[in-house]
């Protein structure tokens, strides 16, 4: 009579390779709890915060807004996608900053159990001393003693001087065993080589920190200032200006920086042509003055040398000239007097220009055109610069009247000119020509009695590039900590060794001390070896005049016990290594056990 098997609890069988049905093993779920320990334990992971770290940096692209809008008008339905998902505004994004605050949390979760376990590690004892030396990586043997009838040292003499030997090495001992007939000491060194490790990663985060402070609290902007003119540090006095999220304009600093001179020095070597008035060096001179009612102040700006005035640097950027220019409406009044910021659009500063004239009468005026600072080309020729030296300085435009559409409230480019809603007054295609203005020829009237433009004179200005970077100075600091501590972390070796003593009898049947000691690296150490000599070199220089010699055949005593010790097998140091780097018990040829100290590093 059969009776049927209760059902298993793991779940239906299955076969195994031999054949036979083995039941399948039912996984617990997890659950909210013990997947937010697994999210955890994935986040905190080195290798996390490495992938975050590069997504980081791949993703933060500084934009030109000039080419994004470009990119967008040529692109509409791609360019109105991509803008939704905020790739045009990295920094501000919501993206972007989930990146920078899970790398933030990753290291903080990496660091701080991290260095919480090796401040444990730093107080706590050297390990204890392995029972058989000579499994580890490095391991030698020395007899003490018998030299001229001298006597073997006490065993815990002997570990006594090893301990202050040791100390005075660096490392910090501990004396085990005293009083018993086999004395040690376990030494270690080279825990400042995690703590190396632990200020590398804190550094990455004060530059986390750093950039974050920087990136909400500064701010940028631009300013063309022209000869003689101040720029005064407003809202109001910037062409264009960027503040962080948090940087409320009402904080600005109000100093001012007045162009008193802009200089630029160009090659005047003849004997090279192809360099011939390439530039060679920038200089303004500069009046700042702190604050309202301060003492002025004259300052020098050159190319990498900033002005900085309270925390805030301004860099010189650019330059270029701005003719000086009048313009008389039909009515007779002065429309407009004064300097016009021009682009260069080559080596020899052939200057593109703008000139807008909302306020003359009867028509609103608008004026495009070049400056030529070196002008050739007589009648009939075309006109062009060969120097960018102030030579010959040249103006050449070409006149619109009508509505500029400046009363509209739509904001417009100062640098460009919609001709397509004026009408053409001057210009080479038409049969009133182009304007031409030069010290000969400064003055010239308008057509159908719109007014005259005069040509009175050049002047040098200077493009600023503002920016104001409260977390440059820490983020500076914490790269010089990690720097720091990765040099620590690099050249600090950690090791262990541990000394031992004991009574014993020579191959002469000498009475003498057996010194017996070993040393092991936590981690990859090439130095170890020459470590093990320097130590053999201070035992020898410590013991010499007892007498001290290598330790093939010398029986030890242990508690009445002889014992001879014999030769470590070929792989005896390979063996150590494996034993040392997954701390399991090594194995003995009777079956017992001895344990080797782990030399994993105290992190993962």
């Amino acid at each position: 009579m059969s009776t049927a098997a209760p059902p298993s609890s793991l779940g239906p069988a299955s076969p195994d390779p031999s054949g036979q049905r083995t039941p399948d093993v039912e996984l617990p779920a997890l659950g909210p709890l013990g997947m937010a320990r697994w999210a955890w334990t994935q986040l905190t992971k080195m290798n996390t915060a490495l992938f975050l770290l590069l997504l980081l940096a791949v993703a933060a692209r500084i934009q030109d807004p000039a080419a994004v809008q470009d990119y967008i008008d040529n692109n509409p339905v791609l360019g109105e996608w991509l803008d939704r998902v905020q790739l045009f505004d990295v920094f501000s994004s919501a993206w972007f900053s989930a990146i920078y605050i899970l790398l933030f949390v990753s290291l903080v979760g990496c660091v701080l159990p991290r260095a919480a376990k090796h401040w444990r590690a730093w107080r706590a004892e050297p390990p204890r001393t392995p029972r058989r030396l000579e499994r580890l990586p490095e391991h030698r043997s020395l007899a003490l003693g018998g030299r001229d009838g001298a006597g073997a040292p006490a065993p815990d003499d002997v570990v006594a001087d090893a301990a202050r030997l040791l100390k005075k090495r660096g490392y910090r001992v501990a004396v085990r065993d005293a009083g018993t007939a086999a004395p040690s000491v376990a030494a270690e060194r080279g825990m400042w080589k995690e703590v190396g490790n632990i200020v590398f990663h804190l550094a990455l985060l004060g530059v986390l920190v750093s950039v974050a402070v920087g990136s909400l609290f500064g701010y940028k902007g631009q300013r063309v200032v022209v000869e003689g003119e101040s720029f005064v540090n407003t809202l109001i006095g910037y062409d264009s200006f960027t503040p962080g999220p948090n940087y409320d304009a009402d904080w600005l600093d109000p100093f001012s920086v007045r162009l008193d001179s802009f200089e630029a020095v160009f090659n005047r070597d003849t004997t090279n042509p192809r360099s011939y008035g390439a530039p060679l060096d920038f200089t303004a001179e500069v009046t700042v003055q702190d604050e309202p009612g301060a003492e002025p102040r004259q300052e020098v700006l050159k190319v990498n040398q900033p002005l900085n005035v309270n925390g805030v640097k301004s860099y010189l950027v650019g330059n270029g000239y701005a003719p000086v220019v009048r313009v008389t409406d039909g009515n007779g009044d002065v429309a407009f007097e004064g300097p016009v910021v021009t682009i260069p659009s080559d080596g020899v500063y052939t200057s593109s220009l703008v000139l807008k004239v909302p306020d003359a009468r009867p028509d609103q005026l608008g004026l495009v055109g070049l400056l030529l600072p070196t002008a050739v080309g007589g009648e009939g020729e075309m006109p062009r610069s060969v120097d960018p030296g102030l030579a010959n300085p040249r103006l050449i435009l070409s006149a619109y009247h009508g509505d500029l559409g400046l009363d509209s409230g739509e904001p417009q480019n100062v640098y460009v000119l919609d001709v397509e809603p004026l009408t053409e007054l001057n210009a080479m295609t038409n049969e009133n020509g182009a304007i031409t203005l030069d010290a000969a020829n400064p003055v010239h009237e308008l057509p159908d009695g719109k007014g005259t433009v005069e040509f009175l004179d050049v002047k040098r200005y200077v493009g600023l590039d503002v920016h104001y970077d409260p977390g440059k100075t820490g983020a500076f600091v914490s790269f010089v900590a990690a720097f720091a501590g990765l040099l620590m972390s690099l050249f600090i070796a950690r090791r262990r060794v541990w000394v031992r003593a004991a009574e014993g009898v020579d191959a002469d049947g000498r009475p003498c001390t057996v010194l017996e000691y070993g040393l092991l690296a936590r981690g990859e150490d090439p130095r170890l070896a020459a470590e093990a000599e320097r130590l053999d070199r201070l035992w020898t220089e410590q013991w010499q005049d007892a007498g001290v010699r290598d330790n093939d055949t010398t029986t030890t005593t242990t508690s009445g016990t002889a014992t001879t010790p014999t030769p470590a097998p070929a792989t005896a140091t390979a063996t150590a290594a494996t034993a040392g780097s997954t701390g399991h018990a090594a194995g003995r040829p009777d079956g017992r056990t001895d344990s080797v100290p782990d030399a994993r590093p105290d992190h993962e």
